[in-house]
């Protein structure tokens, strides 16, 4: 199946000069080096779907006297397409978005971001490197960090200690297998884990091992494509054929669907590797599973130490808003002030080092629910602590495609059938790569 040509976003022959303009003045109009001066604004739009910004917008509005229409448009792909549509137009977009890491860098190199650099001097002292290098393209920094998303493992204490597995232990890649094959002893309908093919999750899990598959060149009118030879995609993909062939993992069971967060109550989802953003989520969607779950550091291919991120999202302002000023103050706002704390308290996991290194943080050992309730969820666990430590050991130097949007959507077009058995994930790796240099090609990138 290859991509549905879009209408091109970057020229070849216009991408330095994009990127040029962008750095000069924030937006591809050409029409002023400073953004216009918007002291006297009384409102500003602003798309995003993080509950704890509800609050932030308030406190926002009470300090500065400058209201904030905000609007959850929908999460992800439904946002991008609604703000896709409006860039556009020319009409309709937003002052700020929220836009999550990987879509940083499409959005970067089209011009439709600010260019916020002059801004930051010095911020990278107050994010973690993870958050930080994300906001990022070409040297640039084009929003701010809102939360993090380090690995770990989130295992359910109950069902590792049945099959007779002490989770602590399991550091690398082999131990966590030879894991599975244990829970699984415990009942056909028991596994260690599920995947149905995710593309986040296929990311966060390569970057982890190494792999650097894409790069784009300082001027965004290159794009290197190669998941087929890069060590750390091998890597990850014979770990995880091995469990597939074996029918260690749960490849029915969708992501995020109801019987998912039943499996981790039940236990015959025993364990997750995902983001440090997920606590409140079992509190709200796997409630009974209370006391059950505990949380680790993510096991390596080799058992070193090192880490991933997996999702987390940043403020951006758009190119096209007539109100820089305001929407940068409230970005600041919510992300680098006041903000921070209130949407940590709502669930957030912090991107920036204070929030991290707060003891109330650290030794917290509930997880705070949607009814405002103080859950037990990890049994008496402070796991705060060891999510801090996953941000921390994070590592930097992996690359978003400037086309990650489009390349997320259309994963399970070429992995579906390395769950069901009919092919490898190796048969996927190199279907998805045609795809996306095919893809990259048709969009004006001189693709590698």
């Amino acid at each position: 199946m290859k991509f549905t040509t879009a209408k091109k976003a970057v020229a070849l022959t216009g991408a330095v000069a994009m990127l040029v303009s962008v750095a000069a003045c924030g937006s591809d109009s050409g029409k002023s080096s400073q953004p216009a001066q918007d002291s006297d604004v009384k409102e500003i739009t602003v798309w995003a779907w993080e509950p704890s910004l509800t609050q932030v917008a308030k406190d926002f509005e009470k300090e500065t006297g400058i209201k904030v229409d905000l609007k959850n448009v929908g999460t992800n792909t439904k946002e991008y397409t609604q703000l896709d549509n409006a860039i556009e137009a020319g009409s309709g977009a937003p002052d700020v978005a929220q836009v999550e890491y990987y879509a940083v860098p499409q959005y970067a190199i089209k011009g439709n971001l600010l260019d916020i650099t002059d801004k930051t001097s010095g911020y990278k002292d107050f994010y973690t490197p993870g958050p930080w290098a994300s906001v990022q393209f070409a040297g640039k920094v084009y929003g701010l960090p809102m939360d993090s998303g380090p690995m770990a493992f989130f295992y359910n204490k109950e069902i590792f200690d049945k099959a007779g597995v002490d989770a602590e232990q399991i550091k690398t890649w082999d131990q966590y297998y030879d894991a599975a094959k244990k829970i699984h002893a415990l009942g056909d309908n028991y596994y260690i884990t599920s995947d149905t093919g995710d593309a986040g999750f296929f990311d966060s899990m390569t970057w982890l091992a190494g792999a650097k598959p894409f790069q784009t060149s300082s001027d965004g009118s290159e794009v290197t494509v190669n998941l087929t030879e890069d060590k750390g995609v091998k890597t990850f993909t014979d770990f995880w054929q091995k469990l597939l062939d074996e029918g260690l993992l749960d490849t029915k069971t969708a992501g995020w669907s109801e019987d998912w967060f039943k499996g981790m109550v039940d236990g015959t989802i025993a364990s997750l590797f995902t983001g440090a953003w997920m606590p409140a989520n079992l509190a709200n969607s796997a409630a009974d599973g209370a006391g059950k779950w505990r949380v680790a550091q993510m096991p390596t291919a080799d058992g070193s130490t090192t880490n991933s991120e997996n999702g987390g999202s940043s403020l951006a302002v758009l190119a096209s808003t007539k109100k820089a000023d305001a929407a940068y103050q409230f970005i600041e706002y919510a992300n680098h002030g006041a903000g921070v704390a209130t949407r940590v308290a709502g669930g957030a996991f912090p991107a920036d080092k204070a929030s991290l290194e707060k003891d109330s943080f650290k030794n917290a050992t509930t997880v705070k629910n949607a009814d405002g309730q103080d859950v037990d969820y990890f049994g008496g666990q402070k796991y705060n602590e060891v999510l801090a430590q996953a941000a921390e050991n994070v590592s930097s130097g992996y690359q978003f495609l400037p086309f990650e949007v489009k390349a997320r959507t259309v994963f399970g077009d070429y992995f579906g059938k390395s769950y069901t058995g009919d092919q490898k994930l190796s048969d996927g790796v190199a279907a998805w790569q045609k795809a996306l240099q095919d893809y990259g090609k048709d969009q004006g990138f001189t693709v590698k």
